[in-house]
């Protein structure tokens, strides 16, 4: 197996080929030892078992389907890289999922260090207003309501961006991905009451920042 035979599979989610009837009868356990061997397919089928999961993560973490789809790349290119470092100490789930939230970490940091861009843009003909250029939201069948989702949305994004890279991370591993306390632990290398703490001070700002709209 090589880098530019293992990158195939990584193309898009979804797109790992199709593996041999022995990869299919393996379980994960066998799979994983498999593709520590080399077996091409074997590391597709493992491919193909958490594509979905990893994009979904990435994307709920980060907000961005190009951010979420450059570290679905990433996570499966260490996953191929660093197979043989794997030991069965803890699941594999948890082992990808360290993986994936060590690179949303990493964007989420570099967001916060990066300037804020600004409200004009120099172009061929002339000084551009961003917001000129902003399609206008037109609520439909109930503009109240439409309204209020939105400024909710925004604040749900705005209160986000201002939790510590944790704190973030753990919110939405919670409340987005449906995973326990022990889970978000274990993924990002800490205690279960850890996160728990963690969480607690997570939505507690959310819940002051939606407190006069709920």
């Amino acid at each position: 197996m090589n880098p530019s035979s293992a990158s195939l599979a990584l193309s898009q989610p979804g797109a790992a080929q199709a593996c041999t009837q022995g990869a299919e009868s393996m379980d994960e356990a066998a799979l994983i030892r498999a593709a520590q061997a080399g077996d091409h397919d074997a590391f597709e089928r493992l491919v193909r078992n958490y594509d979905q999961s990893v994009l979904k993560l990435a994307t709920n973490l980060l907000r961005s389907p190009d951010d979420a789809h450059d570290v679905y790349q990433e996570a499966f290119l260490r996953v191929y890289r660093n197979i043989n470092s794997f030991r069965f100490d803890c699941s594999f789930h948890t082992w990808l999922y360290r993986i994936v939230t060590n690179l949303c970490l990493d964007q989420l940091r570099k967001r916060k260090v990066r300037k804020t861009e600004p409200s004009t843009v120099e172009t061929p003909e002339g000084t551009v207003d961003r917001l000129e250029t902003t399609p206008e939201y037109r609520p439909h069948a109930d503009p109240q309501r439409s309204l209020l989702s939105t400024e909710i949305k925004h604040r749900i994004e705005d209160t986000l961006s201002q939790m510590s890279s944790r704190e973030r991370m753990v919110f939405e591993m919670r409340h987005y991905q449906g995973m326990r306390l022990r889970a978000i632990g274990d993924v990002l290398g800490t205690s279960e009451e850890a996160a728990k703490n963690c969480l607690f001070r997570a939505t507690q700002k959310m819940r002051t920042a939606l407190g006069d709209l709920l």
